[in-house]
């Protein structure tokens, strides 16, 4: 059929509500009551009736002080009325279905640093919100978030690069600063003056791998003060990397959302630098076009996101 017809038949044929009208002045053979039983007043009821009737070009009720009875047309037309309501309870129970599934699940993604520190307190609140979603939680680093998404692996996904990977959209659901953190023992640990860029771009430090969004910002702010240095150790995560630094390995610059633990019991102690920004913006992301329906948008709306 071609698209021009499609468009004909949705003028030629009556909408559902005048449909299920009509199935009710059959069922009680008055206007008034089938009125109250699809909920509309008695006056607009007849209105419905005699546009279904100009739209079909045939009488459909006569009328009388005794009620409405189906004209022999209408009654045809009841019939075929009813095979299209049945048809479209069928096709809503199918969507409810599809609702359903999708409701019992949630595939989120998340860089590293928001799926220790912050993806926990929201999957909480999702639970208190959604008891009967059951929760897969895949970490790695935003490159890694990107592919999953992408390649229909997760419904929604959490990174912290510089920008939105390609092929995303996403919002800004907070900031994040990073912070250079060495081990008490450490020479930085007893300097009186910050860090200049060039120092810290010229010392090999403790770092995570490409693809995360730590390294990503960092090569960034350094890139114009000489780049980063050959790393010291190179570890694909955070945990790992703090540990390193508490051992007196080297330098790390880490998420001070990672770091509290640390800082407060000063296994790693905080390193003031100066004439360099580093500081970013923590987003949730989703494939382009396909933005988040059902438990996702729920969770979404947990994370308090700023834009």
């Amino acid at each position: 059929m071609s698209s021009d017809q499609h468009t004909l038949l949705s003028h030629r044929v009556p909408d559902l509500g005048a449909l299920e009208l009509l199935l009710a002045v059959a069922r009680h053979g008055s206007l008034g009551r089938a009125a109250r039983d699809v909920g509309i007043t008695q006056p607009a009821a007849s209105s419905r009736v005699r546009s279904m009737e100009r739209q079909l070009g045939v009488a459909l009720l006569d009328r009388s002080p005794r009620g409405s009875r189906l004209t022999d047309a209408g009654a045809l037309v009841t019939d075929w009325a009813r095979r299209i309501v049945e048809a479209a309870e069928a096709f809503d129970a199918g969507a409810q279905a599809l609702r359903d599934r999708r409701d019992s699940r949630l595939r989120v993604a998340a860089s590293m640093t928001i799926a220790e520190y912050l993806l926990p307190g929201w999957l909480i609140a999702l639970r208190a919100e959604r008891p009967g979603t059951a929760v897969s939680l895949l970490a790695g680093n935003s490159a890694a978030v990107a592919q999953r998404l992408l390649g229909g692996e997760a419904d929604l996904g959490f990174v912290e690069g510089l920008s939105i990977p390609e092929g995303l959209d996403g919002t800004v659901i907070a900031h994040d600063r990073l912070v250079v953190v060495v081990a008490p023992s450490h020479a930085w640990a007893r300097r009186r003056t910050p860090l200049t860029p060039a120092e810290l771009a010229a010392t090999p430090l403790i770092l995570r791998e490409y693809g995360s969004g730590t390294r990503q910002v960092l090569d960034a702010a350094l890139a114009f003060h000489g780049g980063l240095a050959r790393p010291l150790l190179e570890l694909s995560s955070t945990t790992a990397v703090k540990g390193a630094a508490e051992s007196g390995a080297g330098p790390c610059v880490l998420s001070e959302l990672a770091l509290g633990e640390e800082l407060s019991a000063r296994r790693l102690v905080k390193i003031p630098i100066a004439g360099v920004r580093l500081r970013r913006q923590l987003r949730a992301v989703w494939p382009t076009g396909h933005r988040p329906t059902g438990p996702a948008r729920d969770l979404l709306s947990l994370t308090g996101r700023e834009s």
